[in-house]
């Protein structure tokens, strides 16, 4: 391993499902499901979208025992990996690992103590699975929570870090370590805490309970931001009050900002101005929306005149800039042709069909 490399180079590697996590893989996009748990058909057509806007892991929650026969078959099924969320309920998690679970998610701090953490890594261990081991700060122990000498990172990542210390003394070491709080600096100094104390262990990093679409993408861009830039994280899920394919949309969405990985095409656009002579915002709600669905990692301009055009969108795959009235069509800064205002979505999207 290079001296220079990441700290998410440097974690070690568990597979969920096929996906790879961890030990220099790609950071893997995952969403929840919010369904009804014993609803079979509304989970795998939810799953499905999801996959088709890019998701590579899906986590289900199993509140009930009665509802592991419908996790079962959603797992049969699914066309992505599914972790089993469970709370409260060792034996739940235990079962979920013979049901076809890829990968289990449990908090050791509500599940019953250590005890019964052990019956679910023997049950992981015979299913040949991982365990995210998450800790958020509304569910910390007792003891740990009450401790004034510590502050709440240092709370969140000492929970964190004796669960998977104690995981790994009885030979369980396919481990992935969460500890989120709703606050983002706490957050991130949750994860340069983890990073450093457990090196080797994957993390998954998310604000949990970030909020609606609008505050949440902004809370999750800022501190998952932060950390990615400094290679911290292997997976990630942007927690949002929304369908969770827009959970989706927003982690390719940082990603691709952040030139760690891409898949859809990204929408630049002028923010519009006295000089604007079309609905350039109603025109890019158009363009957004129609190329949500592309598996293309085009740059798309949309620009509102001369002045913000071709020169400054040369860098852009292809785009249109607009006059009065009309706009025309340019690829990488060199225009192809000129069409009407009404025109000029769908001449865009002629074009990005030819590419």
């Amino acid at each position: 391993m290079a001296i220079d490399a990441k700290p998410n180079e440097r974690t070690r590697r568990v597979m969920v499902g096929d996906v790879p996590l961890g030990g220099g893989a790609p950071v893997v996009v995952q969403s929840m499901l919010n369904a009804p748990a014993d609803d079979v058909a509304a989970n795998l057509a939810q799953i499905r979208a999801l996959a088709d806007a890019g998701c590579e892991v899906v986590r289900m929650a199993i509140p009930r025992r009665a509802c592991l026969d419908a996790f079962q078959a959603v797992c049969e099924e699914s066309p992505l990996p599914v972790v089993a969320d469970i709370h409260f309920d060792a034996g739940i998690a235990v079962e979920a690992a013979r049901r076809g679970a890829a990968k289990l998610r449990i908090n050791p701090g509500n599940i019953g103590g250590l005890a019964k953490t052990d019956a679910v890594l023997d049950a992981a261990g015979e299913a040949g699975i991982p365990i995210r081991i998450g800790v958020n700060a509304g569910s910390l122990d007792d003891a740990i929570a009450a401790r004034e000498d510590l502050s709440q990172p240092e709370k969140l990542a000492l929970s964190a870090v004796d669960y998977a210390c104690y995981c790994e003394s009885r030979g369980f070491r396919d481990l992935v370590v969460s500890a989120k709080a709703h606050d983002v600096m706490t957050t991130v100094r949750t994860y340069r805490l983890l990073s450093e104390k457990l090196p080797d262990v994957a993390l998954h990093i998310g604000v949990t309970e970030a909020g609606t679409t609008f505050q949440g993408a902004i809370k999750s861009a800022c501190g998952l931001g932060i950390l990615l830039e400094e290679g911290i994280g292997d997976t990630l899920r942007i927690s949002l009050t929304d369908d969770p394919v827009q959970e989706i949309r927003a982690c390719w969405t940082l990603l691709a900002a952040l030139d760690l990985r891409r898949r859809a095409p990204e929408l630049i656009s002028c923010p519009t101005c006295g000089r604007c002579q079309v609905d350039l915002i109603g025109m890019a709600r158009q363009v957004e929306d129609r190329i949500a669905g592309l598996d293309k990692p085009l740059k798309v301009a949309v620009m509102g005149c001369v002045v913000n055009g071709p020169g400054e969108a040369a860098d852009a795959d292809i785009g249109v800039a607009c006059g009065k009235g009309s706009g025309v069509v340019f690829l990488q800064g060199k225009v192809v042709r000129k069409v009407e205002e009404e025109a000029i979505v769908d001449a865009l999207m002629e074009e990005i069909g030819k590419l």
